[in-house]
Formats: C-alpha cells, sequence, structure tokens
C-alpha cells in the first residue's frame, strides 16, 4: 500500500521550486512500475544456466585471450568490468573495428533478443558469435577444440559438464567449418556459448538509488524518499509524463523491441545498416537458435521464433537499450553517436537533427519535447541515479581455474 505521506504529496498541489515533485495518480503509477527489478527469467533452450560449474568456466572464458586468433582478445577487452562492461568508444574494436557500438551487459539476461539488430534470441547463441566473427576475435570452433583438447584445466572443465570431447579434426588450420559441417563440433560449440550465457546472465543492476526511492514510495521510509535528490525526482517526472517510458518501461527501462531512435549518422555508409530488418532473417536462419538441433526446449525456442515476420518498417531499426547504468556507458546509440546523455537530450528536445532511412517511413512516435536547459539537468540527474555496480567482485575477474 501507498505511503499516506504520499497521498498527501499527491494532494497538496503544486509545489514550491525547491520541493519534491507532486505525483499524478497516473505518474505514480508509471513511477511504481519500473522498481523493484524482479529475477532474471528463466532461459528454458538452456539447461546449464544455473549450474556453479558452467557458470565458472563462462567466467574463466569470458577472461580468457586464447579464445581469439590473435591471443590478445577475450570478451573482457569489448566488455571492461571497470567501464561497466562496456568499451567507451563509438564503434567496437577487435581485430578490426566494427560499425555498431559495444552494448554493455548489464542485465543482458533480461532481454529477449540479443545483439543490437536480434540476431540471435538467447545469450548462449549470441556468446559463440563473437569468437568467429572475423573483425572481433577472428578464431573459429576448431580453434576453440584445439585449445580445449590441449589445456588438462578446460578439457576437465568440460568434460564434467558435457562428456567427452570430439576429437580435433586432422587439419587444425582449417579456418572454419560451417554450422552442419561436423554435427559434433557444432554442438560443443553451443556448449561453450551456454557456459558464456550461464556466466554473463549473472551481471544484474537492481539496486540504484531510483530503486531505493520507490521503496520509500512504498512504504513511507523518509531515509529512502531521500535516497534521490530534489533535481532527480523531477527529472523522474518528466521522464514519466513525457512518456520516455514508452520504449524505457518496465524495470528494466526497456520494452526489449525495436525503433529507429532518428538519430543522425555521421558516416553514409552506415545509412546502409538494415538493423533489425537483416537480424530477422539472422536470427531465424541461426542453426544455433532456441528452435534449433542444439536447443534444450526447441519447443519453447520456437514460440519466440514462429510469430516473427520481416517488414520494411524494420529498417534501420536497433534494440532498445536498458537505462539501468546508463550514465556509465557512453557514447550512446547504436552507432555511438552521441558523447554525452546530454547529447542525447538534446536530439529528443529538438529533432533537429533526425535522420530516416525512408522518409515516408518513420517512427511516428517520436517528436520534440523541447526541454529547457534545467529539465535536460534534471533528467540527467534522473539517469545517473539509476547507477548500481554493487556486482560481487568474484564476476569482475577471472576465476583462477576454470
Amino acid at each position: 500500500m501507498i505511503a499516506a505521506a504520499l497521498l498527501l504529496v499527491l494532494a497538496s498541489g503544486d509545489p514550491p521550486a525547491d520541493a519534491a515533485p507532486a505525483f499524478s495518480p497516473t505518474e505514480l503509477a508509471a513511477v511504481l512500475d519500473h522498481s523493484p527489478l524482479p529475477p532474471p527469467p528463466h532461459d528454458p533452450t538452456n539447461k546449464y544456466e544455473q549450474d556453479p560449474r558452467a557458470q565458472q568456466l563462462g567466467a574463466f572464458l569470458f577472461f580468457d585471450a586464447r579464445l581469439s586468433a590473435n591471443g590478445a582478445i577475450s570478451c573482457a577487452t569489448c566488455h571492461p568490468p571497470d567501464r561497466a562492461f562496456a568499451d567507451g568508444k563509438p564503434f567496437g574494436e577487435g581485430l578490426g573495428t566494427l560499425s555498431r557500438n559495444t552494448p554493455a551487459l548489464w542485465n543482458v539476461a533480461y532481454n529477449r533478443w540479443f545483439f543490437l539488430d536480434g540476431r540471435a534470441d538467447s545469450l548462449w547463441a549470441q556468446a559463440r558469435q563473437p569468437i568467429e566473427a572475423a573483425d572481433e576475435m577472428g578464431s573459429s570452433r576448431v580453434r576453440l577444440l584445439k585449445l580445449f583438447s590441449d589445456d588438462p584445466a578446460l578439457r576437465r572443465a568440460y568434460e564434467e559438464l558435457f562428456g567427452p570431447l570430439p576429437p580435433v579434426p586432422a587439419d587444425v588450420d582449417t579456418a572454419l567449418l560451417p554450422p552442419g559441417g561436423w554435427p559434433p563440433i557444432d554442438a560443443f560449440l553451443a556448449n561453450v556459448g551456454k557456459c558464456f550465457g550461464a556466466h554473463v546472465r549473472r551481471l544484474v543492476s537492481a539496486h540504484s538509488p531510483f530503486d531505493t526511492y520507490v521503496a520509500g514510495l512504498r512504504d513511507g521510509d523518509p531515509q529512502k524518499l531521500a535516497a534521490l535528490s530534489i533535481p532527480a525526482q523531477r527529472g523522474l517526472q518528466l521522464f514519466v509524463s513525457h512518456n520516455c517510458d514508452l520504449c524505457h518501461s518496465g524495470p528494466n527501462f526497456t520494452d526489449m523491441e525495436f525503433h529507429s531512435t532518428r538519430a543522425k549518422l555521421a558516416r553514409k555508409e552506415l545509412r546502409r545498416d538494415g538493423g533489425r530488418h537483416d537480424g530477422l532473417q539472422k536470427v531465424l536462419d541461426d542453426p544455433f537458435n532456441g528452435a534449433g538441433t542444439f536447443s534444450d526446449d526447441p519447443a519453447a525456442g520456437r514460440v519466440k521464433l514462429d510469430f516473427l515476420v520481416q517488414g520494411e518498417e524494420d529498417i534501420g531499426q536497433f534494440k532498445t537499450p536498458t537505462l539501468r547504468n546508463v550514465a556509465l556507458t557512453a557514447p550512446y546509440m547504436h552507432a555511438g553517436q552521441y558523447a554525452t546523455l546530454h547529447d542525447v537530450l538534446q536530439h529528443y528536445s529538438e529533432m533537429d537533427d533526425a535522420f530516416d532511412h525512408d522518409p515516408m517511413r518513420f517512427e511516428m512516435m517520436l517528436a520534440p519535447q523541447h526541454f529547457t536547459p534545467e529539465q535536460t539537468d534534471e533528467l540527467i540527474a534522473f539517469l545517473e541515479s539509476l547507477t548500481d555496480t554493487s556486482l560481487d567482485a568474484a564476476l569482475t575477474h577471472a576465476p583462477e581455474s576454470p
């Protein structure tokens, strides 16, 4: 039940300039909808996601640069814990420079789709792709299998979970075996992906000052209500009253869908990025998707895939990111177009730099908000209140063994 003190705030009319905002009943309901964050949902396509052995092996591999072709790039290279599991660069950098920004890994277990274009439907299907991507880690499933075969600790950890490793093909220099080329090595790669998924699903941010404040709204505790500054509270009111939560909805501040933010693109070649339109076909064609041979529950995986429809409206759309820890993960947008939160809010405020792939088809619900400088500062204060990096320190570095 909402605290009686809050009901008085709701009924008090316009507050003084230095007082907390008075939320309308509609605004209050929207605020309460954003916290608390529940536990991550279960992925039935990965039966190992809660297995401590898979979690430990996944954590070890996350920091292991031997997975890359040059022995210098690990998952943590692009997702370093001390940078909020993002890299702080406009475009991801592995063996080459990518054409999209590196998403942070906070709360990825809540996602329905993975990568900015949604071309994977599970954490384990996503995790195996960078290993073989030429511009990322540039390795292959053959090299990966040889690493596991030659390293006694990796072999032991894997075989305790999944049974014997398949034999290494005679030609270990084979750059790539295509999916379906040899099912045992595909199953091995899927299993490695499931260990990654078991690890990164634990990277959860759920206890920010905002969450403490919402708990105070529920029980009237003044110390909890003080967790949010007055400017941040005003920014929160702006956030819900200006319908920012249409896309950044729910406790994880994302609708988990795809939109065009109409953000400018600095390089013309980036305008050919089809985004979700291309990702839809890729996830349907992926032999490692949730409905495929390597899924632990193909029927459950098929539920997400059977109703996907690719249309022209998907061109140039990208996944809505969570706003939790957003203050730590600059630059922003799918191509790192904006260096600061202020730049992002300026875009949404005026939309004077709006870009559309098709002038006849664009995101209709986006309209200039015309924020004042004071309102922009208040919104930034609110977004900063979503910061929580109180993660188990053991998850920020490699375990001693797999």
